[in-house]
């Protein structure tokens, strides 16, 4: 091996050592969902995007508001089953969220909300919309009529335009 050829190599060598950094992991504070406000540890729906981001750096995917996006963009937290949807102005809560609600609603029977929720503004086969102060709040249901997916929203319920 000739000199250039071997110092071309160190030179390489070194160039990809020092780029392989130890990295921490993103933590971030423990989710808690207050349904009577509609926010997420003091996030509203209507946030946008990059202050998300920076409040919950543990986002798993992240999607801009722009025409190619299939559902306005947003910031995903899929492993703990809550979706920001910033270009739609809602916030998704699945079966598996990891964190606190402020109303034990997930899994909740369907006629249990009157007291605290009052009537539903909307009432259909499989969810609920009701009128908050916040905008809208959207319950589906299973098949036994228990709490399947939370949907909050800043928007009015003649405005909501929900991802499918």
């Amino acid at each position: 091996m000739n000199t250039k050829s071997y110092f071309l190599s160190l030179f390489l060598f070194i160039s990809v050592v020092s780029n392989a950094q130890l990295k921490a992991t993103v933590k971030c504070d423990d989710f808690t969902v207050d349904i009577l406000t509609g926010k997420v540890n003091d996030l509203k729906a209507d946030f946008t995007l990059e202050t998300i981001k920076a409040k919950f750096p543990c986002y798993t995917t992240a999607e801009r508001e722009d025409t190619s996006s299939k559902c306005g963009g947003g910031v995903f937290f899929k492993d703990k089953d809550l979706l920001f949807y910033t270009g739609r102005d809602y916030i998704q809560i699945g079966e598996k969220f990891k964190g606190k609600l402020s109303l034990p609603i997930m899994g909740a029977n369907r006629n249990s909300f009157f007291k605290t929720l009052g009537n539903p503004k909307i009432k259909d086969e499989s969810w609920d919309a009701f009128q908050m102060q916040y905008g809208t709040l959207v319950l589906h249901y299973n098949k036994a009529n228990k709490v399947r997916l939370i949907q909050i929203s800043t928007l009015a319920t003649e405005a909501l335009n929900l991802c499918e």
